[in-house]
């Protein structure tokens, strides 16, 4: 199935064989003496506890060069996987902090988003993201170091800590952002509640919410989703290792289809999280018992709600209901 894929960080994309092969390439020590010691710290009782180590493991990431290899190691990767399209969050200020020049992320990420497109047809937008955890005089510094690269980014994203830093924290950046005609998105409601989600959508103005599964315990806040059709890009796999969720099997993606919210699935940190895009599709499928209507839907969605324009959301669908014509799955199996 051709694939879209909306909820990506490419810091997140960062194996541990990449982190001691980058670590090496730098002259950096690291904290662990084997890829197989820093695999086995890949285990999470919580989101904070990965984003310790996310925030660690970034820290081999020095040249424009690493950035490019980054990027380009995940677009060979999800290629062999049919993504078709990605939507790329990257986190300026974990590099920013620590003197690497916003120029030399910006420009290895986006020539090798070019390459990508070039060598394996994957089309792509680039997602600009706050820490959420740092004040928002911050994020509004980190705005003014995107002003010569504005035209490489679709749109502004806030993640890192949920908890303790709504979305109204950030409130002036976004209303910068979106006039200078960028879209908005935002992580919401996976650590936080409800509250979040509608801090997000009133307070920032965003068009898609990134993960967004606590809906479901405000009635409410699901008839709005649904009535103004806002996507939720669901990263289940994901779910699972932050403990958002007990396991798959539990997971509410199967309900929120049935409530006709516009889900799609996505993969996060996938190198944190046991696996890309494929991995979470056949990971959801198999544990919710998913019928090929079903997952058909999850991949419309996914086109839908992304930021390309109508003719290019054209072609995709026509490739992928092709997909499902030549497999004999129709919208009602």
């Amino acid at each position: 199935m051709p694939k879209v894929e909306l909820h990506l960080h490419i810091e997140g994309t960062l194996e541990p064989e990449s982190v001691f092969r980058f670590a090496r390439r730098n002259g950096l020590s690291l904290d662990f003496d084997s890829v197989e010691a820093l695999r086995r710290a890949y285990e999470f009782q919580n989101l904070q506890s990965f984003l310790d180590l996310y925030n660690a493991t970034m820290g081999v990431l020095c040249t424009e060069e690493d950035f490019y290899d980054l990027t380009w190691d995940y677009l060979a990767r999800v290629a062999r996987q049919n993504v078709v399209h990605t939507e790329i969050f990257f986190d300026p200020q974990g590099h920013t902090c620590r003197g690497i020049p916003f120029a030399s992320v910006v420009g290895g990420i986006t020539r090798a988003l070019a390459a990508g497109q070039q060598r394996f047809g994957i089309s792509s937008r680039l997602i600009l993201c706050f820490w959420r955890h740092l004040s928002e005089a911050e994020a509004l510094a980190t705005w003014e170091q995107a002003q010569p690269h504005l035209g490489c980014f679709a749109a502004v994203g806030l993640d890192s800590s949920e908890v303790g830093n709504p979305p109204e924290k950030f409130r002036r950046v976004y209303a910068k952002a979106r006039a200078a005609g960028l879209k908005a998105v935002a992580h919401a409601g996976e650590e936080g509640g409800p509250d979040y989600i509608w801090g997000a959508l009133d307070a920032l103005g965003v068009e898609r919410i990134d993960h967004g599964v606590r809906c479901l315990e405000d009635g409410q806040l699901v008839e709005r989703l649904v009535r103004e059709e806002i996507p939720l890009t669901v990263c289940p796999l994901s779910n699972v290792r932050l403990r958002v969720v007990k396991n798959l099997g539990s997971h509410s993606l199967s309900r929120m289809l049935a409530l006709g919210l516009r889900v799609c699935v996505n993969s996060d940190d996938p190198a944190y999280f046991g696996g890309y895009i494929t991995e979470n599709f056949l990971a959801v499928r198999k544990a919710l018992e998913l019928v090929p209507a079903q997952v058909l839907t999850l991949g419309r969605n996914a086109i839908d709600a992304s930021f390309l324009d109508a003719d290019e959301k054209t072609v995709l669908h026509e490739r992928l209901e092709a997909v499902a014509a030549e497999h004999g799955f129709g919208l009602g199996e």
